[in-house]
């Protein structure tokens, strides 16, 4: 028989890491969070309500539990919501896609977009983002080993430049994300810049990301005003993932569901992504979801409902040193700080929050070179009572 002979002992050892994401720290959001928790700030800075959903929607997700949903749904969502789905889009934007093999039901609007780029973006590829912009969009396509191409919106209006988007595009080009209604500046894009996408990428096989959570949440409708899905604009729809979230239309951010809308060939690799990811989402959710969408009001009065709270939010800041900028869409307000302090934005959040306590979040760390402007931003998602308690802090500005 063969002893075999110990091993010399050594202490527990956790192995090194390569990062495949080295740049990446906490995210500015969760950190302004922790800070104003800290300093028991009012936070304005993290985009989500803190008031309560309709009652109705919580009953509906019980009573889908007491009917026993709660195993395993299709791997693309219950066919009744992606149906519901599918017809608000026909509804609202003049679209036909077909629930069976165009629509999938996702965790979340953060799990659709990296899904998204998994499933078409390889190794060398390019895609442009228009920056600022939300910050999950750069480390999903650096995880997919693709290549960020940063094209600026416009400066003080945050509308896209055309002649610097078609000088990004090259023949490494493989999709563009565009935002609209936009995190974080709330402009909206209209329908002439839309009809410019459109003519830009016709000649191309470039395929568009098109996020649209704040859908829903487009103001001064007595002007005109309306949200210009991709799906309005067939070539765009074409070569088009819409993106859209139930957490943002119905205030239940911590849900995390949301869906993709996309022609059969673009959704049938996006599907081969999703079920090794996620595989599928929440089962009485979503039939929770389907029987709630099936009236149109508490979308289709969003609008109106956001809007009163921009308007309370600005007129309070009409009293402050802030400059205000326009918010078309979404739930944020931007605000040029430079007749308050002469501090960087991060640092002037910082200040903000400790010292006069109302937390926000600076525009720089939505731009890779912290691009600075003076700007910061506010979301108006919150109470009146939580406004109002913000606003008589900031009148101390």
């Amino acid at each position: 028989m063969t002893v075999s002979t110990p091993l010399p002992f050594s202490a527990p050892r956790t192995p090194a890491l390569d990062s495949r994401l080295p740049d990446v720290g906490t995210t500015i959001f969760t950190v302004m969070s922790e800070l104003a928790a800290q300093k028991g700030a009012v936070n304005l800075g993290q985009g989500f309500p803190d008031f309560d959903c309709d009652p109705q929607l919580v009953n509906a997700v019980t009573g889908a539990m007491q009917r026993g949903l709660n195993q395993y749904p299709p791997m693309a969502g219950v066919p009744v919501l992606r149906e519901a789905v599918a017809a608000k889009l026909a509804s609202l934007y003049g679209r036909s896609y077909d629930p069976g093999s165009e629509i999938t039901i996702t965790a979340g609007a953060t799990q659709a977009i990296i899904t998204i780029i998994l499933a078409v973006v390889h190794p060398g590829d390019e895609v442009i983002v228009l920056e600022p912009c939300y910050d999950s969009y750069v480390p999903n396509i650096e995880l997919a080993g693709g290549i960020v191409v940063r094209v600026p919106l416009t400066p003080g209006t945050f509308r896209p430049d055309f002649e610097k988007i078609r000088a990004a595009l090259s023949p490494r080009t493989r999709a563009i994300i565009v935002n609209s209604p936009h995190n974080p500046s709330a402009t909206v894009w209209t329908e002439a810049e839309m009809l410019l996408l459109q003519d830009l990428l016709s000649p191309t096989d470039v395929l568009l990301i098109s996020d649209e959570v704040y859908e829903h949440m487009v103001f001064d409708a007595g002007q005109g005003h309306v949200h210009q899905s991709a799906a309005r604009f067939a070539a765009l729809a074409a070569r088009a993932f819409i993106v859209s979230s139930f957490g943002k239309t119905y205030h239940v951010t911590g849900w995390k569901v949301g869906y993709v809308a996309a022609p059969a060939s673009l959704t049938a690799e996006f599907r081969k992504v999703h079920q090794f990811n996620v595989f599928t989402v929440n089962t009485p959710v979503q039939h929770a979801l389907a029987a709630y969408m099936q009236d149109a009001r508490p979308y289709l009065e969003l609008p109106a409902f956001y809007q009163r709270k921009r308007d309370l939010f600005r007129s309070g800041l009409e009293n402050t040193r802030f400059k205000l900028l326009p918010s078309e869409g979404s739930y944020f307000q931007c605000a040029d700080f430079s007749a308050v302090s002469g501090l960087g934005e991060a640092e002037f959040c910082r200040w903000l929050t400790a010292e006069i306590g109302v937390a926000a979040i600076p525009l720089s760390a939505l731009y890779l070179d912290g691009f600075e402007q003076g700007i910061v931003r506010f979301c108006f998602a919150k109470k009146d009572e939580t406004l109002q308690l913000a606003l008589d802090r900031l009148a101390r500005l």
